[in-house]
């Protein structure tokens, strides 16, 4: 039976999906975080093989496409390429940056604006004539405003601020300390710059940016209005740089809109663009990834 493989490679996650030439989706495998400058080389080879073993082909894929943060120059996709070559994998091979496989995912023509708010963030886009733009993406200490990185980053500074009197009252503080075992301002500053500690575990303190915004907290709600507005800002600066004579989809995309529902319609009230037709994404991202492997076996 001829097949695809598409696959999603994040700076969290990997998820790969095997499918067959109709689209449908045969089996799905996760393994961990894979981009070429967060990990390096070896975890990225390492994650992308148990994605592949654990989906089992039954024979090999008449195509591929990897979408993957932290490859968009020309020596980091051979680098792939031959990654992929020593699994195997002779067949034709797409590589193309993980925000577009979102892009695709939501909107299969490829045409319009992906915002991803994952642990990092970016708005990525293109228009109908092929042109791409993108915002941001450039990493924790550049940049990646709005992320779930950028959330648990900013809710323990306010709840530092506010412990020690220097911001206003939050509950974020107690919140955070309870999630992560500690109990004096002294003992969160040493988890936060713990080495031992990714800043994948920062992140996952967004969801409780929510929770704490839920049940009234302003510091927490202001904070996911501050995202929703860099979000946002990153989808007009792209906007702005491609031509769209119609409507265009524009795809919202990443955990940190799972971690804080409320984001979805913070960006979109954020937005002011008028073409825009905010989707959801509702499925994963690999998605994708399968439609452009096939496309890439329907194009030669």
């Amino acid at each position: 039976m001829s097949c695809v493989i598409g696959i999603d490679a994040g700076g969290t996650k990997t998820v790969g999906l095997l499918a067959d030439l109709d689209g449908n989706v045969l089996r799905q495998a996760r393994a961990g975080g894979a981009n070429l400058l967060a990990h390096g080389e070896l975890e990225v080879e390492k994650s992308l093989f148990q994605v592949i073993d654990a989906l089992e082909a039954p024979t090999p894929p008449a195509a591929v496409c990897l979408g993957i943060a932290g490859a968009a120059g020309e020596e980091e996709q051979q680098l792939l390429r031959q990654v992929l070559r020593r699994f195997g994998l002779r067949q034709p091979i797409r590589i193309v940056n993980d925000a577009f496989v979102a892009l695709v995912a939501g909107a299969p023509a490829g045409v319009g604006i992906v915002v991803v708010a994952g642990t990092g963030s970016i708005a990525y886009g293109v228009d109908p004539a092929g042109t791409s733009a993108r915002s941001g993406g450039w990493g924790y200490l550049l940049g990646d405003e709005g992320s779930a990185f950028w959330l648990g980053h900013a809710a323990v500074r306010q709840g530092i601020r506010a412990a020690d009197g220097r911001g206003p009252a939050t509950t974020l503080y107690e919140r955070i300390c309870a999630e992560v075992g500690v109990d004096v301002p002294s003992g969160l500053v040493q988890w936060f710059y713990d080495q031992e500690l990714s800043r994948y575990r920062v992140a996952q303190l967004a969801r409780i940016v929510q929770s704490a915004a839920d049940e009234g907290d302003e510091a927490a709600r202001s904070l996911l209005d501050q995202a929703a507005q860099h979000l946002a800002r990153a989808a007009r600066a792209v906007a702005k740089r491609l031509h769209y004579p119609e409507t265009f989809p524009l795809v919202l995309s990443g955990g940190a809109f799972k971690a804080c529902p409320s984001l979805f319609q913070r960006v979109e009230a954020s937005l002011d663009l008028p073409q825009a037709e905010v989707v959801r994404l509702e499925v994963p991202p690999a998605t994708g990834a399968v439609t452009l492997a096939l496309q890439l076996l329907r194009d030669g």
